[in-house]
């Protein structure tokens, strides 16, 4: 099988199968990529260890780690990771586990209505919805059109705004004082 044919079936797996973890399974977030296919997770009770990715995910499959808080990267507090379904590993001493199944967005929803994501990631899980909702694209403020004047067609500002990129407006009476100095 080609790298490419297996990719395909590998996302196709991940994104559109349902899963619910079964009693030996645990779902768990990641706190950070140490390298050699190892990525250090933790539980909803806060147990930390290290889970190894199967040979099936790697470079198909790319998992986020959580990361301190770009205001504030003194403090402690994470920013959500994403979440994984993990097999125990019972012979192994730092590798505790092995990731079974990677959690989208969708899922996180789906076991949560039913009933079985656990109480510590469920205030993680709805911040990280709450802060999506409020990260809207802000709105441009509109120019009031003198009557009698069509909008130019040289004009594309508002067909679209890259909001990667911090919006300066300047304005005429700013540019005017800058041309006389």
């Amino acid at each position: 099988m080609s790298q490419a044919t297996k990719r395909k079936h590998v996302v196709k797996e991940v994104l559109g199968e349902h899963i619910v973890p079964s009693d030996q399974q645990q779902i768990v977030r990641v706190l950070r990529t140490p390298g050699n296919n190892l990525h250090e997770v933790e539980t909803a009770q806060g147990q930390r260890f290290l889970v190894s990715m199967p040979s099936k995910y790697r470079k198909n499959i790319w998992i986020k780690r959580a990361w301190a808080t770009e205001q504030d990267p003194v403090s402690k507090k994470k920013k959500r990771g994403d979440f994984l379904i993990v097999d125990p590993i019972e012979e192994g001493e730092k590798v505790k586990a092995e990731i079974s199944f990677v959690l989208c967005k969708d899922h996180v929803r789906s076991l949560q209505k039913e009933g079985f994501w656990p109480e510590g990631f469920s205030e993680v899980a709805e911040k990280h919805n709450n802060n999506r909702n409020r990260q809207t694209q802000p709105e441009l403020p509109a120019e009031p059109q003198l009557s009698g004047e069509e909008s130019s067609s040289e004009d594309d500002s508002d067909l679209f705004v890259n909001t990667n990129r911090r919006q300066y407006h300047e304005s005429e009476e700013e540019s005017e004082e800058e041309e006389a100095a």
